[in-house]
């Protein structure tokens, strides 16, 4: 990234430099960067690291996924009977594994960078702090600084993994999920904290490269915003392979020791292991932009509240990503960002995030779901049936050697709308976009028997469909 000379313009407003600043290059920032420019407006991004993509492409959606992709492909070459007297190394570590995430986090990157060559995006690399709501200090890595002056200031700064005080994150076995791409060592026994989404693919990953797993969560229950059966395929699945799982519990100390380290709970258990990954909560990436010189202020969590526009209590300041919570989805900030930019181009925009976001999560094997769950429909006494396909049963499954897993579709009694739409197996975050696709039309275009009447290549995992609706049609009373 190379750093711009900034110069005065003539723009919208002749005071400013840009029309547009955004901090945080990001999928959020990048969604608005990219959309602001097309609509013919002046803009800079500001990255505090040396290359372009954020969290998501250096530390968080790539790597992990690229990582998840290594060894669940090992797992397969293990269970492949035309392998199974191969004189080919049967054990791959965390670093070997690494290779091939860094090879993508690389591509990622370039890719990114181009975008911004291309639409004429002023990149600045440094820090960044407000200094009044339309001015911006870049600190550079030299030490130098330089004054940024906008129209409007997007906020796509991110976040970070939560570190609790009384945990030493600089002690060599110590671990968050940044950090944890820094593993030089090859652990044989991981101790997880933290259940959630990140958790869990982490505890799929070291599992998969044969290391003994401890998996501590802070809940009764795995993932328990999934669908009820899909959560518990996943907790069956985890304790068959091995994965040692323990529910309802709270660190009280982490004690380290120069081989390893012991988590001591508020149970009074002990678990002690090579090292620990601490895979538990995050924190907006609020507290260096010096928000209190515009009398902006985060929350507890470091997040930003915003209107249905990204719009902050501060007119020409909105904010996008992970930074204003929820759904925190890499797939979401795009559009946020989005939208944001249409926003500010046109004084107000129509667009909304679609209500039913799919949530794909990346563990071995995969989880997908999108619309409501058999629980909500219940709560909210909504007649549905349910239509289900065993994967086992598939012959795609059976080719590739991934018959673990099913698809389920929720749809109304009446009807025959789809509802909801939950998978687990390899490739579900895939497959689920399938469903998703005819859940989102409208009026009469929502129906289930659209799986019955529909022709799809064979063999294929989208025959899951056929079968999980003539399961479920078969299911309803005359």
């Amino acid at each position: 990234m190379t750093k711009k000379t900034s110069t005065k313009v003539p723009t919208q407003q002749a005071s400013y430099q840009y029309d547009a600043i955004i901090i945080g290059t990001g999928p959020g920032g990048e969604g608005a960067a990219m959309n602001l420019s097309k609509s013919n407006r002046k803009v800079a991004v500001i990255e505090r690291q040396k290359d372009v993509g954020g969290g998501c492409v250096h530390w968080g959606t790539i790597p992990s996924k690229a990582l998840r992709h290594s060894v669940s492909r090992l797992i397969e070459y293990k269970a492949n009977p035309l392998f199974r007297f191969s004189e080919r190394p049967q054990r791959l570590t965390f670093q070997d594994i690494l290779h091939h995430a860094s090879d993508v986090i690389s591509k990622q990157s370039s890719l990114r960078s181009s975008f911004y060559d291309r639409n004429r995006i002023h990149l600045y690399q440094g820090d960044a702090t407000f200094v009044d709501a339309h001015t911006i200090q870049v600190q550079h890595l030299d030490g130098s600084q330089e004054l940024l002056t906008a129209q409007t200031i997007v906020i796509a700064t991110g976040s970070r993994p939560y570190r609790p005080p009384g945990v030493d994150f600089n002690h060599p076995r110590v671990y968050d999920s940044d950090t944890i791409l820094d593993l030089t060592h090859n652990p044989q026994r991981v101790l997880v904290y933290g259940a959630g989404v990140i958790g869990c693919e982490y505890a799929s990953i070291f599992k998969g490269l044969g290391a003994k797993v401890d998996l501590i969560n802070t809940r009764d229950r795995l993932l328990s915003f999934m669908d009820d059966e899909i959560s518990d395929a996943l907790s069956y699945h985890f304790w068959n392979s091995g994965i040692v799982i323990r529910h309802n519990e709270e660190f009280a100390k982490v004690e380290t020791q120069d081989k390893g380290v012991v988590l001591h709970l508020q149970s009074g258990k002990k678990v002690k292991a090579d090292c620990i990954l601490w895979a538990n909560g995050r924190t907006g990436n609020t507290d260096a932009l010096n928000l209190d010189a515009i009398g902006l202020k985060a929350d507890s969590r470091g997040q930003l509240k915003v209107n249905e526009h990204y719009q902050t209590e501060i007119d020409n300041v909105y904010a996008v990503g992970d930074v204003i919570g929820y759904p925190s989805l890499a797939s979401a900030a795009f559009d946020q960002g989005r939208i944001a930019a249409h926003a500010i181009v046109h004084g107000k925009c129509d667009d909304r995030l679609i209500t039913d976001i799919p949530t794909g999560i990346y563990t071995i094997p995969e989880m997908s779901s999108v619309g409501k769950t058999e629980q909500q429909l219940t709560a909210a006494k909504i007649p549905y049936e349910v239509g289900r396909a065993q994967f086992k049963h598939l012959a795609r499954s059976q080719i590739t050697g991934t018959e673990v897993g099913s698809l389920k579709l929720l749809f109304h009694a009446e009807s025959k709308e789809i509802l909801g739409i939950h998978c687990f197996g390899e490739r579900a975050s895939e497959i689920i976009h399938i469903g998703q696709a005819i859940m989102e039309q409208k009026g009469k275009g929502n129906n289930v028997e659209y799986f019955v009447n529909t022709t799809f290549n064979y063999p294929t995992m989208a025959e899951a469909y056929r079968v999980a609706a003539l399961n479920g049609l078969n299911r309803l009373c005359d």
